[in-house]
């Protein structure tokens, strides 16, 4: 009987937590569609790690054009097209690595919100199923102009620096709304590694990929503007 009793427990606690797993994300993506995100689990794992915490929320409209531009050019050219999920970008990585070449990232912009939105940093199955399932529900309740000012608002950008404004004013030592191309561009470069690369002062690699960022952000197309606006 109390073995009984015990399982029966651990099964409702189970359906529970389920349940929280299942709920948890639309609840709070519904919340944050109006609301501004105070903090995120990376942010309070950092701060375990020693680091600061320097954020300034703004809105899109007070982002640069050409930061916005530079984001998409450097992590998801094709964000204004796609529903949450690159699938040529997935074939590719998957013929890459079947070809024994190291596979490009087929991350969007729209999964790296939703891991830093609600996640943790790894690439264990775990974290990446939830990453999906984040992004689903992210796409069905949010415009694509929110999902690029949540991942501008909540991106690191150097030990205890998070989104565009605070990354502006500690690198330039200007507001995000007033990033000219090759600072935005320099911002968008480091993203792979913002702990170790710096935008104010990049290594000959950095600046590299920076330059062709800016070539990258003026090819971008016309639906562009349409998706979250301004013209870089």
């Amino acid at each position: 009987m109390p073995n009984t009793t015990i399982i029966s427990r651990l099964r409702k606690a189970a359906i529970v937590i389920t349940l929280l797993v299942l709920a948890g994300p639309p609840v709070a993506l519904a919340l944050f569609r109006i609301l501004p995100v105070p903090i995120t689990p990376l942010m309070i794992i950092r701060r375990f790690e020693g680091h600061g915490l320097s954020q300034d929320w703004v809105s899109l409209s007070n982002i640069s054009p050409q930061m916005r531009a530079a984001v998409i050019a450097a992590e998801d050219n094709r964000f204004c097209r796609h529903y949450g999920f690159d699938f040529g970008a997935l074939q590719d990585a998957v013929e890459n690595w079947d070809a024994g070449r190291r596979p490009r990232g087929a991350s969007t912009l729209s999964m790296q919100t939703a891991k830093n939105l609600l996640l943790w940093p790894g690439r264990n199955i775990v974290r990446k199923a939830l990453e999906a399932y984040v992004t689903i529900w992210m796409e069905i309740l949010w415009p694509k102009p929110r999902i690029a000012e949540v991942y501008l608002n909540i991106a690191e950008w150097g030990p205890g620096i998070y989104g565009a404004e605070a990354a502006a004013r500690h690198h330039f030592g200007i507001s995000a709304a007033h990033l000219n191309r090759r600072q935005a561009a320099r911002l968008a470069a480091v993203l792979p590694s913002p702990l170790y690369w710096s935008p104010s002062r990049p290594t000959a690699a950095i600046a590299a990929r920076a330059r062709i960022l800016e070539h990258r952000m003026t090819q971008l197309g016309p639906e562009f503007l349409g998706c979250i606006g301004g013209k870089p």
